[in-house]
């Protein structure tokens, strides 16, 4: 038997949805145009390869809505569709932001006009109409860009659009909206893919289970004081889920992506009494629930159940190999490499199994040709493939061939909730929400059944994960007011429906600038394990990292701006390692680092001219630059050390690292405490 690969494909966008109906946000339609089509179709043209997608509700419902209402259900698209003369100073603001949030090398840079107007500032009308076209355009796949002629001719024409090219554009898109849906129902039909979905609206259902939960899968994380279990509600993300899914493929789904891949026990028991096949979610759940170590890695390639319930768990390095690497590299290459890796696992467990899991949409914007290429060399070697072949994830659960014991809580992300819970701002968002259930409880009686229903509405759209996931300094959006704004509005509109008037703190922002110095620091959360290679090679990579942003030092105490715009940090058993983001390029030719520990004689020099230098000093300078000291080596007999960096140009100094002081390093650190003073 040969070894069995599952691709799974998570496709996700929470609810743009406010009080009025509409999208306050474009993304549904901006990735349905580019991604949630063009990815069934790639693997369509490719006879024998299979995988599964996972389609949210948030995303099948705003898919429908687009069918139904077309572009008065989307508020950026109806500013993007009127005449740049007749927007508003705030309207043409919130189209021009919107406009520039292309990525530059892959999607702004090959329309030649588009790159021309991305720097230029103070456009006339003339020239703020060919931008939003080139933006709609840049985001049109490769389906659209083969086969619409509309696309076709507007892409060829490159620059100088009329009204009523803008306006044929906007059309040929939103009658394409309705194809998207069914193709995917025709491939299931086939037995080309399976087809999956997720808890309503994408909420950490273990937290709602039992907040506990967090500290159970790391006793470090802080939760809020006034938690209580929403399980009714954990209950109706599922139900709902399932109804949907029923309701738009005509059969009840078989199996689940948990959002962000969360599980514990509660949870498996919910999914099971719905009937519920199988679900997925992250190695670091496996390891972590059977007691494996990094030498028993090899067990992932087994299939395993849970109290009767398959769990595939995802291969993580070659899930982010796709994910966050070959972006970088040709596309043969890339294809190669990944066929190197199965052929490997292949020779070890000839009748395994491999679940190749991740986001279905997001990635592609960094590969060139949205990915073409990668899909292309990838598929057809799979479909030549002897030792290997592609199976759904329907197909694979069929016969698991362990049972576990246990179940470890725990996410995607390093087995942990930490993403969703414990930072001050991720823990005031649940307190808000406890605080409006707790409100609405007190109320519930005096409503009326329509009302509730509503209420229920908001409460779920609330406990989407995607909040969460912007709160704190974990991770960065230029959209983390709008976000902000959405969650709150959910718990705003609770209250105008009982009649009460909401209280202040949800008209205050939770995701606020931070003026106070200390809070513009990230601090270390995990071990980390860099490849001292120049470049962010995978998500994980510095993800437990330390981090200073340096910009916004700038700001809060008028410093001149260095080369240097963010500083990481952080370690493992034997080494100390720094990142240091912003314009390596100008750095690579002249640029030197010095690195002063207190208790020691000597500077720890840093030539950036060199190649990549490996050893107990190990560094390279590529999009970032990566710093890896040997503990035993440059530390021996110290547990504590206190570090400046100074960035010289030419042999000047032009910056000294961090900005508002020195970090001091435990080298023995558990993470419960801060490093920086």
């Amino acid at each position: 038997m040969p070894l069995k690969l599952s691709f799974f494909w998570h496709m996700h966008q929470p609810d743009y949805r406010q009080g009025d109906g509409k999208m306050h946000m474009p993304w549904v339609f901006l990735h349905a145009i580019k991604d949630y089509y063009e990815m069934p179709w790639l693997l369509s043209k490719h006879a024998g390869i299979k995988a599964t997608f996972n389609l949210t509700p948030p995303l099948i419902e705003q898919m429908i809505l687009y069918t139904k209402k077309g572009a008065d259900c989307d508020t950026f698209l109806t500013l993007w569709r009127k005449d740049p003369g007749d927007l508003s100073a705030g309207e043409r603001a919130f189209v021009d932001k919107i406009c520039h949030a292309s990525q530059y090398d892959t999607m702004v840079k090959p329309l030649k006009r588009y790159a021309e107007l991305f720097h230029k500032e103070n456009l006339d009308a003339g020239e703020f109409m060919e931008l939003e076209v080139l933006f709609m355009l840049s985001w049109c796949g490769n389906y659209l860009r083969r086969n619409d002629p509309t696309v076709r001719r507007l892409l060829a024409k490159g620059r100088g659009y009329t009204k009523e090219e803008k306006e044929a554009l906007l059309k040929a898109l939103l009658d394409f909206m309705p194809h998207i849906l069914p193709f995917y129902a025709d491939l299931m039909k086939q037995g080309r893919i399976s087809l999956a979905t997720t808890p309503l609206n994408h909420p950490i259902l273990p937290l709602l289970l039992d907040m506990e939960n967090a500290v159970r899968s790391n006793p470090k994380t802080v939760i809020p004081a006034n938690h209580f279990p929403l399980k009714e509600d954990a209950e109706a993300q599922v139900d709902r889920a399932i109804a949907l899914y029923e309701e738009v493929f005509g059969c009840k789904p078989t199996g689940f992506w948990p959002a962000e891949g969360a599980v514990d026990e509660q949870s498996v028991a919910i999914y099971k009494d719905r009937g519920l096949r199988w679900i997925a979610t992250d190695e670091a759940i496996l390891m972590r629930s059977m007691g494996y170590g990094k030498k028993e890695r090899g067990n992932l390639y087994q299939r395993y159940a849970f109290d009767g319930l398959f769990i595939a768990f995802r291969d993580h390095a070659l899930s982010d190999l796709i994910g966050f690497t070959y972006r970088y590299w040709e596309a043969e290459r890339s294809a190669d490499d990944f066929m190197q890796h199965l052929e490997s696992i292949s020779e070890t467990h000839p009748d395994g199994s491999v679940s190749v899991i991740l986001d279905g949409e997001n990635a592609w914007e960094f590969y060139p040709d949205n990915g073409f290429g990668f899909f292309e060399a990838l598929y057809a070697r799979l479909g030549d493939c002897r030792f290997c072949t592609t199976v759904t994830m329907d197909e694979l659960s069929e016969k698991p061939e362990v049972a576990m014991p246990k179940l470890h809580p725990g996410s995607w992300i390093y087995g942990t909730f930490d993403t969703w819970v414990g930072h001050p701002e991720k823990n005031a968002a649940w307190e808000r929400i406890y605080q409006t259930k707790h409100d609405y409880l007190h109320h519930e009686k005096s409503l009326d059944e329509k009302r509730k229903a509503e209420i229920a509405d908001h409460f779920l759209a609330a406990e989407c994960s995607d909040w969460f996931w912007w709160y704190g300094e974990d991770h960065h959006t230029d959209y983390a007011a709008e976000f902000d704004e959405l969650f709150r509005s959910h718990l705003i509109a609770v209250y105008r429906l009982m009649n009460l008037t909401p209280p202040a703190n949800l008209f205050q922002p939770i995701a606020g600038e931070r003026k106070d110095l200390h809070a513009l620091v990230n601090e270390p959360k995990f071990p980390i394990q860099p490849m001292i290679d120049g470049r962010v090679t995978s998500f994980f990579e510095w993800l437990g990292s330390g981090m200073i942003d340096e910009t916004k030092l700038y700001s809060t105490m008028d410093r001149v701006r260095g080369p240097i715009t963010a500083i990481h940090w952080g370690q493992d058993r034997d080494s100390l390692y720094f990142r240091l983001d912003g314009e390596i390029e100008r750095l690579k030719t002249d640029g030197e680092i010095k690195i002063y520990i207190e208790g020691l004689d000597d500077t720890i020099d840093i030539d950036l001219s060199l190649s990549p230098v490996l050893g107990d000093l190990s560094y390279a300078a590529e999009e970032i630059v990566e710093i890896g000291i040997s503990k035993r080596l440059h530390f021996h007999g110290l547990s504590e050390v206190t570090v400046r960096l100074e960035i010289l140009e030419k042999g000047h100094v032009v910056q000294v690292l961090p900005g508002i002081g020195e970090l001091t390093v435990d080298l023995n650190e558990d993470y419960a405490k801060n490093w920086f003073v």
